[in-house]
């Protein structure tokens, strides 16, 4: 069966964007306690772009399918994990990109490098990292994983607060009931 990324985001409610969250399924690797723990011979590097033994992954799917296993534990480090094996990764800054964002009612959108979406919120919680002169923003996505924005998508979420009056409130935005700090 062909591969159906999500609509785009600009065009969805988020009631729609939440239905199509609820939608992917992900491995339960939280459940699974595999016994043999390696190396995988991969790296995320910062701008996104997975690769093997030194060379990229071209195939999406392929990424696609290794970003449903991954997680951070507690100590940072992150991990592929199967059933079988639990294998460490490298990690250049996030594990995830955010490529784009929208206002959609009272939530923030972002749709991932992966084309996964998450809803910024509680269990979701938007982070400002890096100096003023040069600010990081990061999502909390899943098991631990973070997305960076990029700038596009930093840029896109900095309209959005403007145009809700952020210079007046200490440069905050709120989604799904929870405010968020954009400076570090």
């Amino acid at each position: 069966m062909p591969y159906e990324p999500p609509p785009h985001l600009a065009g969805l409610t988020l009631a729609e964007i939440a239905a199509l969250v609820a939608e992917r399924k992900l491995p339960p690797v939280e459940s699974w306690s595999p016994q043999v723990i390696g190396e995988s011979h991969m790296v995320i590097a910062a701008d996104g772009t997975w690769f093997h033994e030194g060379g990229p992954i071209r195939r999406e799917a392929m990424v696609r399918a290794f970003a449903g296993l991954l997680m951070r534990d507690d100590a940072g480090h992150h991990w592929l994990v199967t059933p079988f094996e639990k294998l460490s990764i490298e990690v250049e800054d996030a594990a995830f990109i955010a490529t784009d964002c929208v206002r959609a009612d009272d939530g923030l959108a972002f749709r991932l490098n992966t084309d996964d979406l998450v809803i910024a919120g509680p269990d979701h919680a938007l982070r400002a990292a890096g100096t003023t002169e040069e600010p990081a923003l990061y999502l909390q996505v899943r098991r631990g994983c973070e997305a960076r924005l990029n700038r596009s998508t930093w840029t896109q979420l900095a309209q959005i607060a403007l145009a809700e009056g952020a210079q007046d409130n200490g440069w905050q935005v709120t989604s799904c009931g929870a405010s968020f700090s954009l400076l570090p």
